[in-house]
């Protein structure tokens, strides 16, 4: 009885952890002392160099991704054209009260309210399983907001989270947009996390158990019968591609009238993680759309 408690309190920790670990959508720390044209030129000279890869790739749209790992952090990159000008996507994703609308896409995030009450904006954030949850069983984590580099053509914004749940922390969210042409931007999105023993641990068991036939997106020798990378890069690469497909579905929902937005923003999300079945499906439609359908009532209706 002891053994068979202990072990579904681990797995709810362990979901938990893998919640938060999918939420954190950042790169590691910018240097503070970077200038915006230092920066913008950065990401536009990223563009140049990864011209065949936008324009041949298996995502059938203008993508690359890119993940990697140490011995303690994990880190995910998404680099991509999207069909936005830079004045649309500077005014949809340079806020903190936008981001919750994209984040609660995502089937881990079960609440997000920013506060603008102070002077570094905070994104209250619950997260949890991909199932239904009462906030009480969620795991609560303060994101702070903010806006490193705004210019004309070129945005840079940050989140960061110094501790996460199970011995995880330095979380960062680091989102920068650059203008290629009057129709188009440049979108770099990336996550990183640190962790420690006992994150390490609940990897370990997730990939022995709930995870072990999960793959990512990368081709890798050597990748099993699946051919695809696994283990804790994986996760990484799926869940950076969940977030991107938030950004997507968002920017997609603009032109909807207000009362319409949220209802195109979970259609067309799950639709299109539905285009990648053997790394993204999770629940079925019908499944997910009640569950969002709450949560942002929720979300809208009072605070955890």
């Amino acid at each position: 009885m002891l053994q068979s408690f202990l072990f579904a309190a681990w797995r709810r920790k362990l979901h938990l952890c893998w919640a938060a670990a999918a939420f954190a959508l950042a790169i590691t720390a910018l240097a503070p002392t970077a200038s915006a044209q230092n920066t913008s030129t950065a990401l536009r000279n990223k563009y140049t160099e990864l011209g065949a890869q936008l324009k041949n790739n298996q995502f059938r749209r203008p993508l690359y991704l890119e993940s990697s790992e140490s011995p303690d952090a994990l880190k995910g990159d998404i680099y991509a054209v999207i069909d936005y000008p830079f004045a649309t996507v500077n005014t949809a994703l340079n806020n903190p009260a936008h981001w919750c609308d994209v984040l609660i896409l995502h089937f881990n995030i079960k609440y997000c309210k920013p506060d603008n009450d102070s002077a570094t904006p905070d994104l209250s954030v619950n997260l949890g399983k991909k199932d239904p949850q009462d906030l009480k069983d969620t795991y609560h984590v303060d994101f702070k907001y903010r806006n490193e580099i705004s210019t004309a053509d070129y945005f840079s914004v940050i989140l960061s989270a110094a501790q996460g749940p199970l011995n995880t922390s330095n979380y960062h969210i680091h989102l920068e947009t650059v203008a290629i042409d009057a129709a188009h931007s440049f979108l770099h999105l990336t996550y990183s996390y640190s962790y420690g023993f006992a994150g390490k641990i609940a990897m370990n068991t997730y990939l022995a158990t709930t995870g072990r036939n999960k793959i990512g997106f990368t081709r890798v020798p050597g990748g099993g019968t699946s051919g695809y990378v696994s283990g804790v890069r994986g996760i990484v690469e799926r869940n950076t591609m969940r977030y991107y497909l938030a950004i997507e579905a968002y920017l997609s929902a603009m032109t909807a009238a207000p009362s319409e937005q949220f209802e195109k923003r979970i259609q067309t999300w799950f639709s299109t993680t539905e285009l990648y079945p053997q790394q993204l499906h999770e629940l079925d439609r019908s499944a997910y759309l009640d569950m969002k359908r709450i949560e942002y009532q929720r979300q809208n209706a009072a605070a955890p």
